[in-house]
Parts: C-alpha cells; sequence; structure tokens
C-alpha cells in the first residue's frame, strides 16, 4: 500500500501540507512567508505513522514559489530528548528547495547562551532558512534514459560542482559553479574524450556554512554539512530564483546521460548541519529530535557522534529511515539520478549503537523496486566503535577501497614488503569480497579522492600544508603514504619535474589497469595541485578550483590512451575473480587465467613475494579466459611490468606456452616504446620508477 506523502504538495485549489512530527508535539503550524511577515495557520493531528504523528491541511490561496517553514509546539525537555520551540521557524524536511543563506544567528538557536538547558523565545522570522512550495509538474526529459552501466565497464570521476568549473575558460562566467556551469558541453565533452562513464558529484543536497569557518575568511566548501535531503544546493543555482535549481540539475543530468555518462550523487545521511547540541535548530532537531538523531542512553541531552560532526542520523528510527528512503527514491525517479555514494555509510548500520549489516536499512533498499537497480557505493567506515567495515557490505553494494589506495601509494613510493599485498589489490581485492561471493567489481579503486592529497601533491610533498585552513596545519591525516621526488614542493630541476610526471603515469596506470572499477579525483588528469593542502574542505578558491588553463596536456593524453586501453580489453575488466585454472587458446598449450613472474621469466615461487628488496612485479593476463564474454573472447594476452626500484630491472620476457611475440602497447616512461617489439626470451629493460605494457602480437 502506497504511503501518504509528507511535504508540500500542490492541489486543485492551493497545497497541502503534511508533517510528521515526535508524539508529544502538541501543535504545528505551517506559516506562509512574504515579504518578512508570516501567515501561520494550524495543521490537524491525523494520527500516527512512521513511529511519529502525522499533521496535515489545505492552505486553499498558496501556489508555486510560496515560502513557508514550520512551528512545533511542545514542551522543552532538553534532559529527555525533547526540544520544541515554537519561536523557531523550521524547514520542511521533505522540502524540494530551500531558501535564504545561514549566517549563524544567534536568533537560530533554541537556547539561551552560554544556557544550553534553557529555552530561548526569540523569534528566527527573518534569520531562518525557508522552505518552497513546488510544482511537481511536467518537465520535459526529452527521451532520456539511464546509461545503465555495468559496474565492469565503469570510470568514476569524482567532481565538484563549483570547483570543476569555476575557472573553465569556456564557460560563461554566470554559469560558472553552478549545474549549469558543470554541464557545458566544454565539460561534458572533456569527460566523455576521458572515456569516463560516470561522474559522482560531491553533495549537492542543500548544505549550510559553518560560521565559524565563515568568521575566518572560508567556506565549508566541500558540502557535507546538508539540512536538506531531497534539495538541490541553492548555490549551485545560476539563476538564483526559488526553484530554479530544480531544473538546473535535471539539464545537468541529462546533458551527460546524452553523453552516455551516469550521474552517481555523493550523499550524506550520517549526519545534518544541526551538529551537536550547541548547534542550531533549523528542522529536524525540532520537529522530532529523538527519533532523527542517535542520542546518548540515560543521558537524552547529547547525543551520539558516530560521524566526527557533533551528531548521528538515527535511520534505526522508521521516521528516519522513511525520509533516507523516500529521499533516495525521489533523486531516482524525479532527478534521474543512476547511483549515490554514501558517505561515512557503516553509520547507516547502526542500530542500538552498534554496527549491524542486515540493518533495515539495507534490507529495505535490497527489496526496493526502484534502489536496488541503481549504483550503491559504500564509503564503508564512519569513526564509531566498530566503525571499519571494508568488505562487509551487502551483496549489492559496492565499496571505496582503502586498502588499494593505501598499497599502490607504498609500492611506487619504495616501501618493501609490499608485493605479496600488490597483487592482491591488483587482481580485484579477493581477500575483502570473494569470500562473501561478491565480484571484483565490489571494490572501487582509487589512489586520491576529494580527502587527501590531489595526485600531483602526492607526488610533489611528503607533508601535509594545511596552513591557510587556520588550524595551525594540525587539520588532516599525518598518513599520507606520498614521496615528494627529493624536493618538498614547487621546483625547478628537471630531473626531479621528470620523475613526477613518471610517478603520476605509475599511479594511473596501476589504477587503470587493476580489477574492480577505477575512480579518478577531477582534475587529476590535468595535474591539479592544492599546494600541498590534504584537508581543503574549507577553501572555496584557487586551491581547490581546477586550473584549465594550466592543464597538463601530455599527461592528459596519457589518461586517455590509459582509459582506451583498459576499455578494448575485458582481460583489465573481468567480471569474476581469478583463480588459476588453464585455458586452452584456440592453438597451443592451456595457461592460466594469471601468472605472476619473476624478472628470469619464471613463475614466482612463494619465497619471492616478502623479500624486501624486491619492488618490481610482472604478471601475464591470459585473453581467453576472460569469463562472461562467450566461448571464444580471443582478448589479447597481456604482460604487465610494474617496476618501483630506483634501478633498471632486466626482464626475460617468458617462454615456453606463452606468446612468441609482443609489442609495448602503453609505457610510463617514455612514448618513444610504444610499438617496440620484444619476444620470447629475450630481455626487455624496465626503466627505474616505470611501468610497461605488452600486448601479445597476433601472427
Amino acid at each position: 500500500m502506497e504511503q501518504e506523502p509528507y511535504g508540500a504538495h500542490l492541489t486543485d485549489g492551493g497545497t497541502r501540507f503534511a508533517l510528521a512530527a515526535a508524539p508529544e508535539a502538541e501543535r504545528v503550524e505551517v506559516c506562509l512567508v512574504d515579504g518578512g511577515e508570516q501567515t501561520c495557520v494550524d495543521l490537524a493531528r491525523q494520527g500516527e505513522a512512521d513511529g511519529a504523528v502525522r499533521w496535515e491541511g489545505e492552505v486553499p490561496w498558496v501556489g508555486e514559489g510560496q515560502l513557508y517553514g514550520y512551528r512545533v509546539h511542545g514542551p522543552w525537555e532538553p534532559e529527555h530528548g525533547l526540544r520544541f520551540n515554537p519561536a523557531k521557524l523550521l524547514l520542511d524536511p521533505y522540502t524540494l528547495s530551500a531558501s535564504g543563506i545561514f549566517r549563524g544567528e544567534q536568533e537560530l538557536l533554541g537556547y539561551e547562551v552560554g544556557q544550553p538547558a534553557s529555552i530561548d523565545t526569540r523569534d528566527s522570522l527573518g534569520r531562518a532558512m525557508l522552505s518552497v512550495v513546488c510544482d511537481h509538474g511536467e518537465y520535459d526529459w526529452e527521451g532520456d534514459r539511464p546509461p545503465r552501466r555495468p559496474y565492469h565497464e565503469t570510470i568514476v570521476y569524482e567532481a565538484h560542482v563549483k570547483g570543476l568549473t569555476q575557472l573553465h575558460p569556456e564557460v560563461p562566467e554566470d554559469l560558472r559553479g553552478t549545474f549549469r556551469g558543470a554541464a557545458h558541453p566544454a565539460v561534458v565533452g572533456h569527460l566523455a574524450s576521458l572515456g569516463v562513464t560516470a561522474l559522482e558529484l560531491m553533495p549537492v543536497h542543500q548544505f549550510i556554512e559553518d560560521p565559524t569557518l565563515v568568521e575566518k575568511g572560508l567556506s565549508n566548501y566541500w558540502g557535507y554539512n546538508s539540512i536538506c535531503f531531497f534539495a538541490p544546493h541553492n548555490a549551485y543555482s545560476s539563476s538564483g530564483q526559488h526553484g530554479q535549481q530544480i531544473a538546473e540539475f535535471k539539464d545537468l543530468v541529462k546533458a551527460y546521460h546524452r553523453a552516455g555518462i551516469e550521474v552517481i550523487l555523493d550523499v550524506v545521511y550520517n549526519h545534518t548541519a544541526e551538529g551537536n547540541h550547541l548547534g542550531p535548530t533549523l528542522s529536524f532537531r525540532g520537529i522530532d529530535n529523538a527519533a532523527y538523531y542517535h542520542l546518548v542512553p540515560g543521558d537524552e541531552f547529547h547525543y551520539m557522534d558516530y560521524t566526527g560532526t557533533g551528531n548521528t542520523l538515527n535511520v534505526g528510527h522508521p521516521l528516519t529511515l522513511r525520509l533516507v528512503v523516500d529521499s533516495l527514491r525521489y533523486w531516482v525517479t524525479e532527478m534521474h539520478v543512476d547511483g549515490f555514494r554514501f558517505d561515512l555509510a557503516a553509520s547507516l548500520a547502526r542500530e542500538a549503537g552498534e554496527v549491524d549489516m542486515v540493518s533495515p536499512f539495507f534490507e529495505l533498499v535490497a527489496a526496493d523496486p526502484i534502489l536496488s537497480r541503481v549504483k550503491l557505493i559504500a564509503e564503508p567506515w564512519d569513526v564509531g566503535p566498530g566503525g571499519y567495515q571494508v568488505g562487509n557490505f551487502p551483496p549489492q553494494w559496492v565499496e571505496w577501497n582503502g586498502k588499494f589506495r593505501d598499497c599502490v601509494r607504498d609500492f611506487w613510493r619504495g616501501e618493501p614488503g609490499k608485493l605479496r599485498e600488490l597483487a592482491t589489490r591488483l587482481s580485484g581485492s579477493a581477500d575483502l569480497y570473494e569470500e562473501e561471493g561478491r565480484r571484483p567489481s565490489a571494490s572501487v579503486n582509487f589512489v586520491t579522492v576529494h580527502d587527501g592529497f590531489t595526485l600531483r601533491d602526492l607526488v610533489s610533498y611528503n607533508n601535509k600544508h594545511n596552513e591557510a585552513n587556520g588550524e595551525d596545519n594540525r587539520d588532516g591525516t599525518d598518513d599520507n603514504r606520498s614521496w615528494n621526488c627529493g624536493v618538498e614542493g614547487p621546483s625547478d630541476d628537471p630531473h626531479v619535474l621528470e620523475l613526477r610526471a613518471r610517478q603520476q603515469r605509475n599511479l594511473l596506470l596501476t589504477l587503470m589497469l587493476a580489477q574492480g572499477v577505477p575512480m579518478l579525483s577531477h582534475g587529476d588528469e590535468l595535474g591539479r595541485t592544492q599546494g600541498g593542502n590534504n584537508n581543503a574542505y574549507c577553501q572555496d578558491n584557487e586551491t581547490t578550483w581546477i586550473d584549465w588553463e594550466r592543464a597538463d596536456v601530455e599527461l592528459v593524453d596519457f589518461v586517455r590512451r590509459l582509459v582506451q586501453l583498459r576499455q578494448e580489453h575485458p582481460v583489465f575488466r573481468r567480471r569474476s575473480f581469478f583463480d588459476g585454472t588453464p585455458v586452452a587458446p584456440a592453438e597451443g598449450d592451456p595457461l592460466p587465467d594469471i601468472v605472476w613472474l619473476d624478472a628470469d621469466g619464471t613463475t614466482m615461487g612463494s619465497d619471492d613475494w616478502d623479500e624486501d628488496w624486491a619492488k618490481s612485479l610482472a604478471f601475464f593476463l591470459n585473453g581467453n579466459a576472460v569469463p562472461g564474454f562467450g566461448s571464444a573472447p580471443r582478448d589479447s594476452d597481456m604482460l604487465v611490468i610494474l617496476n618501483a626500484a630506483d634501478n633498471d630491472v632486466d626482464y626475460l620476457i617468458p617462454a615456453g606456452h606463452f606468446p612468441d611475440k609482443w609489442t609495448t602497447a602503453l609505457t610510463t616512461c617514455s612514448s618513444g616504446l610504444v610499438g617496440e617489439r620484444t619476444g620470447a626470451g629475450e630481455r626487455f629493460v624496465v626503466p627505474a620508477r616505470s611501468a610497461v605494457v605488452l600486448e601479445a602480437v597476433r601472427e
């Protein structure tokens, strides 16, 4: 049976408002705001639903574009988790659009300054952000269809709406930093030319600024501070008109779908911008505090914080669970997005504080006919006890693989004893996913993301340089696993610059040719730098914006060729894990699906894997052993050699059952080597700190 909707819905004669509030609520008003004046109308109590009480009413003279908020009356008993304060105008949890800017005024606090247990009765009208009545009517999608790329064909590009276009010379100035800017043909065309198949947008749900950052001249740039889970962020609208960001976001999705590129949203359902007990009362806190948030058992005045932000959404409560699921369904059905990346996803599985991967949220998503068909990507941890859950998510989910990032960084910076783990990561991290019946595509592989160094900074800095963040360089991780190639920061030394360029190519090649789903961080293909800042969440300026005019064109060309190599050869994007079973070609003797090779051309022995001095690795991929491509896929055999040593390594090309002739398909050390041929039993020199991909020659 279909549930009655919450939120504001236009009717033939006006607008019907529906809100779910805590059972202790005594009265609910919807307040219509015009020019600083308000008209408040009582809603009728309609009965219990979703572990709360439904309040509803129709206002006949209200139409599209009307600004409104709720006032919820009830007891102020924060020690019991009840924080009703009708002096505070509240955002509708189901609003499709939000108007205004949060500036952190005192009137937005539910308590008196310095006395967090006492109620503040100052009216927040004129200070509070407001909800907007939006038309649920028709939008011309022009036959839009989701690309529905399978995971094994997916290449993700993580990007920030503003940073992607704020400095783009081909995007008109009035569109830069907006949804329409991100949908500009020059931007879409760039991603399409790279071979990207999915654009993963950092948070676009309406979020708010942190006043303490604003006071320092900084900004909550990344947007991991959501307050409305249905509304596109109003600052990303190019028009600035109420509700227009909805159409502008739909235009963005339509533009990328036309290019065959999916749109994935980075969503923050683990906490809200209301913070801890000292935070503002903007929406959820004043509606049903105990339902929406995890409160400290026996001390309901305070909030459980599994996210590091002051509060944690209680997705185990029916009201909150429905809010999250309704939001997800809305973005798929109405906004046509193709999937989600869940920030701190382990928090969604917390039941009574414990992480439970069979929690109601995961069961609902698995059974939902809409959500079970889209991409579901977990950041598989939070900061609470038992929060590190890499490898433990349900079968429909894929996960950001932090172990891949750490291992690949360590290998290329020359850390000893990394070959065994590197082989595991390159082959899809079966140690994390195979036991549960999952596939290599369960691993979303990355070397860099928004959080941490950019690719260029990863090879240019040993240490973080976050002084501009105003925290005396204390913020951001110290576990960067980076190497500056001999000089900290900018350098004019041609040898250092050449080594850094090669290291970037090495990292990208390893990422793109590993089994799993590769993810690029925006601007890495262009050589983007943040000046060594590894926590640029508060930098809404040239530090984080992509500088398109200083793009490293050689690196862009390399990425295009690298992605093309992956796309053309299914040996790099298998649908199942390697099992070592020999597979016979049309002619000749059988070979396993993968063979790990020593420098002398023989199969690596058990003692070879853990030698500290060993910093190079070669592997053969059998083109006739790619499952899921029919009885005769006839993909090329591939030989990949990765040399992280600071000396050249002579590799003996394997003989015997292996192919007789090879050609260089791609290398990170010199484009002049591409096309160079070699044969079985011959010596092939792999230069220091470089990688090469050889393709078998078919006669």
